[in-house]
């Protein structure tokens, strides 16, 4: 973790959130399109800092009400997100880090209501994967392997909210996978 990491992740205890990066706000904007980089997972079980960060990502993730949220969402541009495990009973809260897409679906859907924490009062209809393979690491540093699908909001839509969080790693946004014949942003309520 740089410097500017630490004071940012140790600046308040872990029952403060981060402030949400914003698409209306130039500098954060700006920072939102940069692509991240990898974290040293060595030791990231016991590595403070690491999981200090995390904890505070997980109250930003709860409080914003959001289904994701990348590190780059919160001014750190590393290769780590949360996301809902909408297809388990508990819906529990995955911790992905260096995150890989290393398959995919040839089939692509239309996914109806993307949104995102950092492009405030927007949605829209996005072209994402049927289904993608994934590797990632956990928080005790623990390398999973394994596929995530789901199409729609209305059953299983894990494998969309990992591949929204896994651009945000890139600097891609969900406005720039906006599905073809899509009319027009829509104002969310």
């Amino acid at each position: 973790m740089t410097t500017k990491e630490k004071t940012l992740t140790n600046s308040h205890g872990i029952g403060t959130p981060f402030r949400v990066l914003r698409t209306d706000n130039i500098d954060d904007s700006l920072f939102l399109r940069k692509k991240s980089i990898d974290i040293n997972i060595k030791n990231i079980a016991s590595d403070k800092d690491w999981q200090h960060f995390i904890q505070r990502l997980k109250l930003t993730l709860a409080v914003e009400s959001g289904v994701g949220i990348a590190a780059p969402q919160v001014g750190a541009g590393r290769n780590l997100f949360l996301f809902t495990r909408i297809d388990r009973s508990d819906k529990a809260i995955q911790v992905a880090i260096n995150p890989r897409i290393v398959n995919h679906s040839d089939e692509t859907i239309c996914f109806e209501g993307d949104g995102c924490l950092s492009v405030p009062d927007l949605s829209g209809s996005t072209k994402r994967y049927a289904w993608i393979d994934v590797e990632y690491y956990n928080e005790k540093g623990e390398l999973i392997k394994e596929r995530l699908s789901g199409q729609s909001r209305g059953s299983d839509f894990t494998g969309i909210i990992f591949q929204h969080e896994f651009d945000h790693l890139q600097g891609i946004l969900f406005i720039d996978r906006l599905f073809d014949g899509t009319v027009s942003l829509q104002r969310s309520k």
